[in-house]
C-alpha cells in the first residue's frame, strides 16, 4: 500500500471566531490524485491553506511524512509541496521563463546563482505542460488559460512531490479547462507526483482523480474511490438536490448529466 504523505487528525480551525473545519481527519497517500469537492463554504480552501501553513493550524494536527507540519521550516516545506492558488488577475513583470525560474527559490540560497539543475527543471516543466511556446511571453500578455498553465508549470518546476491546486480551471473556457486537466493527468501519470485539487467540477473529479474527499460544513462527508461518489445518494445528500447520471462513453464511469432548466 502507498505511504501516507499527509495525515490530518481531528483538525479544527476557526477564522474570526467562526469554526470552518470541525474535527476533520483525512489521509492523503503518496502518488494519489485526490479531488476535494463539496458545497460552497465547507472548508475546502481552508484545508489546503492549512496544509502549506498559509493558515497556522493547531499543533500536532497535520503531519507530513510523519512530522508535525509546524516543525517543518517553510522553505523546506516549499521544496516538497507546490501550491497553485485560485485564478486571479495579478500580473507579474516577468517572462514565463523568468517566472518559472523564480519558482526554484526553495533550492537556492540568498546569494547562489542559477544552476544547471534549475535550468533543467524549468525546461522539463515547460516540456511536460506543453508550454514551451510561451516561455518568452510576458505574464501580463497571457490569457487566463495560458497564465494558469504557466502557474502549473511553475509548480512543477518548484520540484516538490506534491502539487496542491485550488480550483485550477474555474473561469476557463472549455479548451483551456481541458488543457489544464490534461496537464495535471500527464504530470500524475508520468511522474507519479501527488495531485490534490479543490474543484466544483464533480465530473472532472470523477473522470480524472482516483480518490475523492467530500467536505461539507467543515467535516469529511465522504472519502473513497472516485467511482463511488455517485452511489448511495452521496451527492444528493451533500448538495441537497437530485442528480441524473449517465455512463461516460469512453471511460464508462457514471457522470452527472446537466439539468434542463
Amino acid at each position: 500500500m502507498s505511504k501516507i504523505l499527509f495525515n490530518i487528525e481531528n483538525l479544527s480551525f476557526s477564522i474570526s471566531k467562526k469554526e470552518i473545519l470541525k474535527s476533520l481527519s483525512l489521509k492523503i497517500y503518496e502518488g494519489d490524485y485526490l479531488s476535494i469537492i463539496g458545497p460552497n463554504g465547507g472548508g475546502k480552501t481552508t484545508l489546503i491553506k492549512c496544509l502549506i501553513k498559509i493558515y497556522q493550524s493547531p499543533v500536532n494536527k497535520i503531519f507530513f511524512k510523519e512530522q508535525p507540519i509546524e516543525k517543518i521550516p517553510q522553505k523546506k516545506l516549499a521544496s516538497q509541496i507546490s501550491y497553485v492558488p485560485q485564478i486571479n488577475e495579478t500580473n507579474f513583470p516577468f517572462t514565463a521563463k523568468e517566472f518559472l525560474m523564480l519558482a526554484r527559490y526553495p533550492h537556492l540560497s540568498r546569494f547562489s546563482s542559477v544552476t544547471a539543475a534549475d535550468t533543467k527543471a524549468v525546461a522539463s516543466a515547460f516540456d511536460i505542460t506543453n508550454t514551451t511556446n510561451l516561455a518568452n511571453r510576458f505574464m501580463n500578455t497571457l490569457s487566463g488559460g495560458e497564465k494558469q498553465m504557466i502557474f502549473i508549470a511553475a509548480a512543477f518546476a518548484q520540484g516538490g512531490e506534491v502539487i496542491l491546486l485550488d480550483e485550477p480551471a474555474t473561469f476557463l473556457d472549455p479548451k483551456h479547462e481541458h488543457n489544464v486537466y490534461q496537464i495535471l493527468k500527464t504530470i500524475h501519470q508520468e511522474t507519479n507526483k501527488t495531485i490534490v485539487t479543490v474543484t466544483h467540477n464533480i465530473n472532472s473529479a470523477i473522470l480524472n482523480s482516483n480518490r475523492i474527499a467530500l467536505i461539507k460544513n467543515g467535516k469529511l462527508d465522504f472519502y473513497g474511490n472516485s467511482v463511488d461518489i455517485t452511489k448511495n445518494n452521496i451527492l444528493e445528500k451533500a448538495y441537497n438536490k437530485k442528480f441524473t447520471f449517465i455512463k461516460h462513453p469512453a471511460s464508462e464511469k457514471s457522470i452527472i448529466v446537466p439539468e434542463v432548466v
